[in-house]
């Protein structure tokens, strides 16, 4: 059955005139909304109450069920997927990753398995970076300056992001503790270029249906990889690109099932999205405002070949942020026009502003099985926000908070007025455990670029959120993403103590997500277990097998390869940062 997209409410609905005028108007605050904060006033409520898939409150959470047992099959305690030998390395199956019980803010007490009892279970993905490969703004030519500028997988991130539902679903329980799961929580990047396809592709992965990731024209591709172009993997062709000399396939047929139809089933669980710098800015580093830049994503031009030395020019731009409005790409394009290729336009790869973001999320046709908004609110729209608080557990609230600095970069930070909303949401639930949310980690909240909409209105840094969360005893976590790497950092604050937890990607090899367990051990400490997980893709591929099933294990082999120096290792972290058992003080 075909999905059925909302009458009412079209959140993805493009008019070209509405987004180009958005997106080169930033100055104008009351016309834009994508870059508002709100006062005191108009914060979102402090605490948001869950909703069923009808759209009514959900009832209280029940108190947790007698656990079935530690479940770790599909789980990297069971196994990982390992790379072989060679400079192309076909991956197979390894011993799992063992669990690492880590005391730097509590001892471990003996006995305390048979004490404990779980207030919340619940599993985190992040960094999904849905990406719209054949889109005219991406800057795949950056490959001429480094490798990591561009992956050969690319075109793949939807069927990987589906096999990676298709785990979750699978889970019949919590790993340690074997208590039901509660939710799912996105912790950003859940689309890599801010583009309405990227959006609508996400929506559809997380609450099921079907996607045919592919815009432009719908018979056939039109990106680098059938270009020709020696610098990027060419798995149609013959052609012996850089890649194929590294041993990569080639592969008769792959672009055409890449742009198949793909079917998810959506998440079987509640599911909560937090925004990240990719789902806020266009190429998650500009700021929105520069109507060439908006033309030029929905026009008939493809810049996909530049000069070592120019694509190096324009990288140390965003890298040094140097360009957060974007000036030094748009002066580029402008430059290289007669070097374009043609591509077919496409009105909906048009960028999307902070608002018709949280209007998708409440579009019905991606309710999925709730709540409503995804943590998201009517509350959030009229404020124009994209922070939120939701229950977890019967003791346990969840805070989602954006992190993203309008004014431009990657790198995020906090305004004022979100920090107090924050710092008050605390104080009201100071007798309930709390969970914090963002996109950004405490290290990559080093942008303090002011608010285009505010500009009066101080950003504060990560050392600052950091303290703000350890002057609140209740506080027990901070789960975040965007470095792609696993880390798990132990704070002491003025009042209390709390564990970061940093999860590697769904888009760079060993591309994981995590199950968090939070528990009461009964002695005076608390457990944090954390458990890695990849998706449901074999680990084994067949270069023979391009079904949707294979084209999700081809995606994650690709990315063991898409460096010729591997970079698993780095990114899956230390075994202190992978399967944990994190202990501290209950306050």
């Amino acid at each position: 059955m075909s999905r059925t997209r909302s009458v009412t409410s079209s959140a993805l609905g493009v008019d070209r005139r509405t987004v180009l005028a958005a997106t080169a108007a930033v100055s104008v605050s009351v016309g834009v909304g994508y870059a508002l904060r709100p006062t005191d006033s108009e914060a979102a409520p402090a605490e948001i109450p869950a909703q069923s898939p009808s759209g009514s409150p959900a009832p209280a959470v029940p108190a947790a069920a007698a656990p079935l047992a530690p479940y770790t099959k599909g789980t990297t305690v069971a196994s990982v997927a390992a790379p072989g030998a060679g400079s192309y390395r076909r991956l197979g199956s390894a011993a799992g990753w063992s669990r690492v019980v880590r005391g730097d803010l509590a001892a471990a007490k003996s006995g305390r398995a048979g004490r404990r009892t779980t207030l919340t279970s619940f599993v985190q993905l992040t960094d999904l970076h849905l990406i719209d490969s054949q889109h005219p703004l991406r800057l795949e030519y950056f490959r001429a300056a480094s490798e990591i500028a561009w992956r050969p997988h690319e075109a793949l991130t939807v069927q990987g992001a589906v096999s990676l539902i298709e785990r979750v679903n699978s889970l019949r329980a919590a790993p340690v503790t074997g208590s039901p799961l509660d939710c799912v929580i996105t912790t950003g990047d859940n689309t890599d270029n801010n583009a309405h396809t990227e959006l609508d592709w996400y929506l559809t992965v997380m609450s099921g249906g079907r996607i045919t990731p592919n815009s432009g024209d719908p018979r056939h591709y039109e990106g680098v990889q059938n270009s020709g172009i020696n610098l990027y993997w060419q798995p149609d062709s013959t052609t012996r690109d850089l890649y194929k000399q590294r041993g990569f396939p080639q592969l008769d047929g792959f672009l055409a099932a890449a742009m198949r139809e793909v079917r998810s089933p959506g998440l079987a669980l509640p599911w909560y999205s937090t925004v990240g710098n990719h789902d806020a800015m266009p190429l998650g580093c500009y700021a929105h405002g520069d109507s060439y830049l908006a033309e030029f994503a929905v026009g008939g031009r493809k810049l996909m070949e530049l000069a070592p030395a120019e694509a190096t020019r324009v990288q140390q731009s965003i890298s040094q942020d140097r360009d957060p409005r974007g000036t030094v790409l748009r002066d580029l394009l402008k430059s290289k026009t007669r070097a374009m290729r043609s591509v077919t336009p496409d009105e909906r790869r048009a960028p999307y502003t902070p608002v018709q973001h949280v209007q998708a999320h409440l579009d019905p046709a991606y309710k999925g099985v709730g709540p409503v908004g995804h943590g998201y609110t009517a509350a959030n729209l009229a404020a124009g926000t994209q922070y939120y608080t939701f229950p977890m557990g019967e003791n346990v609230i969840g805070i989602s908070l954006d992190t993203t600095d309008p004014g431009g970069h990657y790198n995020g930070s906090i305004g004022t007025a979100q920090l107090k909303w924050l710092d008050a949401t605390l104080r009201a639930h100071q007798d309930t455990y709390a969970v914090v949310f963002s996109h950004h980690t405490s290290e990559s909240m080093s942008n303090t670029r002011p608010d285009p909409a505010r500009p009066g209105e101080r950003r504060h840094n990560g050392a600052e959120l950091t303290a703000l969360l350890g002057s609140h005893r209740n506080v027990v976590a901070w789960v975040n993403g965007h470095i792609h790497r696993n880390d798990i950092t132990p704070h002491q604050g003025s009042a209390g103590t709390f564990w970061e937890i940093s999860t590697a990607s769904h888009v760079e090899f060993p591309q994981l997500a995590r199950v968090i367990e939070l528990v009461d051990n009964k002695d005076g400490t608390l457990s944090i277990h954390t458990t890695l997980i990849e998706s449901a893709a074999p680990h084994r591929t067949d270069f023979t097998d391009l079904s949707q099933t294979g084209l999700a294990a081809l995606y994650r082999e690709l990315s063991a390869n898409a460096r010729s120096l591997p970079d698993g290792s780095r990114l899956s972290g230390e075994p202190k940062d992978r399967n944990t058992e994190l202990v501290l003080k209950k306050n």
